[in-house]
């Protein structure tokens, strides 16, 4: 999976700093076991990690950096809200279709 360079940077700071990657693993997993899907849980993720971004930048250094830089400008998360949901959270089982009711034999 490819990321841009916004992503990957607060991947790169996440791996960099286990109490935020704390953070996220729990909100990840929270809100994938309320919402049971992963589109929807990306959909909700995504902007929630931009605004991470936005609070970063004014904040710690590698993210103050590229937003003196490269200046705010919004970007899509989607990529890493999809990588960090198969890192972090367990899948949840598909349900079975039932039996066509066919005999096997």
């Amino acid at each position: 999976m490819s990321l841009n360079r916004c992503e990957q940077r607060v991947f790169d700071y996440l791996q960099r700093h286990p109490d935020e990657r704390h953070y996220w693993q729990e909100k990840l997993r929270s809100v994938m076991k309320a919402l049971g899907d992963e589109h929807v849980a990306v959909a909700k993720l995504e902007p929630e990690l931009w605004r991470y971004v936005e609070e970063r930048s004014a904040v710690a250094a590698p993210f103050k950096e590229a937003a003196r830089l490269e200046g705010l400008q919004r970007t899509s998360m989607k990529n890493l809200a999809e990588l960090l949901l198969r890192l972090w959270v367990e899948p949840i089982p598909k349900k079975k279709r039932p039996q066509s009711g066919r005999d096997s034999g």
